[in-house]
């Protein structure tokens, strides 16, 4: 199926994982997709696999001119916007009683001012209609000890998405979330944590496993976009304000 024919998607974290992984099914599907990331020479390398129908962009998306000057760059190449998908973020870990307030404001305004900007400029944009997804996070459904602000940022962010999609629902536009569990993503080799456990364990995978209790696994990225695209085709045209969770039953 080709359910994105001719569609312009606006994709954020697309340099890699989920956001890389969101971006090749919209090109197999048709999409003319912009790939937008902090990591330039990332999302560039992506496009150049891609094709003509990728548009690599830098975004810092905690900055509102960086949004602005994105949207202008993806209008005056493609003229249209039928989509946003909205996956960059970060994580931290530590115990709540040794967060300092700057690791906090840290993430919170990469994770919930950043998605606040990229719903308000989508929203300002699909005056036709159209879809938007966020990716949230089954921490945010079900508290992660040691991640206050992340888990914090990203509830927030699913009661963000529900107020847009009832301010939205008049317009045809629908805003839903995504919240995955964990994924195999190259955020995982950022933690020190992790680090040690592939060191413990000899390989990535094995560090995933460790992390699983039993009947649980990792998720792929891939696994991560096919819920995403759903929502964002015309398949899931009467959803709005949904919160997806692809967790293998982990929030249960």
């Amino acid at each position: 199926m080709r359910r994105f024919e001719e569609r312009v998607c606006f994709v954020t974290g697309a340099a890699s994982g989920i956001g890389a992984a969101v971006s090749r099914a919209l090109v197999s599907e048709g999409a003319r997709v912009v790939l937008a990331d902090l990591d330039r020479a990332g999302a560039e390398r992506l496009a150049r696999e891609l094709g003509p129908g990728a548009l690599a962009l830098q975004l810092d998306v905690r900055r509102e001119e960086d949004w602005e000057r994105a949207f202008e760059a993806s209008e005056r190449t493609f003229g249209r916007l039928d989509g946003l998908v909205h996956c960059a973020g970060i994580s931290a870990g530590s115990p709540l009683v040794d967060t300092e307030l700057s690791e906090w404001r840290r993430v919170l305004e990469t994770n919930l001012d950043g998605a606040f900007l990229a719903v308000r400029a989508a929203l300002r944009r699909l005056a036709g209609g159209g879809s938007i997804v966020l990716i949230g996070s089954a921490s945010g459904i079900r508290p992660a000890a040691g991640a206050a602000a992340y888990s914090a940022s990203k509830a927030a962010l699913a009661m963000l998405a529900r107020t847009a999609a009832k301010e939205a629902r008049e317009r045809k536009l629908r805003v839903n979330v995504v919240s995955p569990a964990g994924v195999k993503t190259a955020l995982w080799r950022q933690m020190p944590f992790f680090v040690e456990l592939v060191r413990q364990h000899g390989s990535e995978d094995a560090a995933f496993a460790a992390l699983c209790g039993p009947g649980e696994r990792f998720a792929e990225p891939g696994e991560v976009a096919a819920a995403v695209l759903f929502l964002l085709s015309d398949a899931a045209a009467h959803l709005t304000g949904v919160e997806l969770p692809v967790d293998g039953g982990y929030t249960l």
